[in-house]
Parts: structure tokens; sequence; C-alpha cells
């Protein structure tokens, strides 16, 4: 059975960037689905739950990425992970 894939633009909205706060907050939501997620920028392409493989797309503010998500909630996984690409300022717990 082929799984569903969602393909969604985001442009880094963050000032600073996907650094280490942003780059924490996108790979622990991605964590949260069972979909496969990745984010690509040019030909790079890294896996959206690995904070390491992130941070090293050295994506500024302003960088247009791709989210690729496949499997049974990748619709609701690609949009969440949109979504924090495209935040202007993250948050984290206290």
């Amino acid at each position: 059975m082929v799984q569903p894939e969602v393909r969604l633009a985001a442009v880094v909205a963050c000032k600073n960037g996907l650094h280490a706060r942003p780059a924490i907050q996108l790979a622990e939501t991605a964590q949260r689905f069972a979909s496969t997620i990745q984010i690509v920028k040019d030909d790079t392409a890294v896996d959206g739950k690995s904070v390491l493989q992130l941070m090293t797309l050295f994506a500024k503010s302003g960088t247009p990425l791709m989210v690729i998500a496949r499997g049974a909630d990748a619709n609701d996984a690609a949009l969440a992970i949109a979504e924090i690409i495209e935040t202007e300022e993250t948050t984290t717990d206290p």
C-alpha cells in the first residue's frame, strides 16, 4: 500500500533563522507523528525528527524550505511543521 505524501512549501520566518531553539521545537513536534518527515533546502533533504540534521541546513530568515511528510498522518504532520517554520518567534516550555 502506498502511503500518503504531503508536500508543503514554507519560508523561515524566525529572524535568527532555524537555529537551535526552533530546530528543537520542530524536531519535537515531528516526533509526535508516525509519518516520516523530511525538510528540504535546495538539494539537501534532512530528517525532520533530528535536531542535528535540521541545523545542518543553515536556514536563515527568508529561506524557502519544502516539508515532505509520508504516512497516515502526513497532512497533519506537514501542516504542524510548516506552521513552526513560518512562525516569527518560537516558544519553549519553561
